[in-house]
């Protein structure tokens, strides 16, 4: 996108903006430019590997929260869909999904007979565990060209920029 190589796309965006609006402090737009655009080709990286196994984004997602949540893997859906910051209607229709082929199973809450769990099966155990292990090695490539002062300077910075947008 940039019209010469210097630069990023971005930088090219910003001097448009400065030949039409050099009134406004655009330095904003390139920080959270640049941060847009990592995240949609970091999506499309992280993707790559996925599909490896046959999962999508959110199939990965739901996979890995129970996987993390410890043996035996399993999870309200009211505790999944809000880790997952997803609506009980879209969760609905993942589990739905995911049930269907075999990676998960809802189960009897043995606390709450009104309520159910959802867990991940033998077959969904061993996929999201092939799965994890291909995406932390995927993640370690990515990052792989940054020092390591630059890697934590860059955590330090969305750390913070994070903290703020979540209050």
């Amino acid at each position: 996108m940039a019209s010469d190589n210097s630069g990023d796309a971005v930088d090219a965006i910003l001097r448009q903006w400065h030949e039409e609006r050099p009134d406004l402090d655009v330095t904003p737009m390139g920080t959270l430019g640049r941060a847009k655009r990592c995240a949609a080709l970091l999506q499309q990286r992280l993707d790559r590997v996925f599909l490896d196994f046959g999962l999508s984004g959110w199939e990965f997602d739901v996979l890995a929260t129970l996987r993390r949540a410890g043996a035996p893997y399993c999870l309200a859906p009211t505790a999944l869909f809000q880790q997952l910051m997803v609506s009980s209607g879209t969760m609905t229709h993942r589990m739905q999904r995911l049930e269907s082929v075999g990676w998960v199973e809802r189960r009897s809450n043995p606390d709450d007979a009104r309520s159910l769990l959802v867990q991940l099966t033998p077959q969904g155990l061993a996929l999201i565990d092939q799965a994890v292990t291909a995406h932390v090695k995927n993640q370690h490539a990515i990052l792989a060209p940054l020092k390591a002062s630059e890697l934590r300077a860059l955590d330090a910075g969305l750390k913070a920029l994070l903290a703020e947008l979540e209050r």
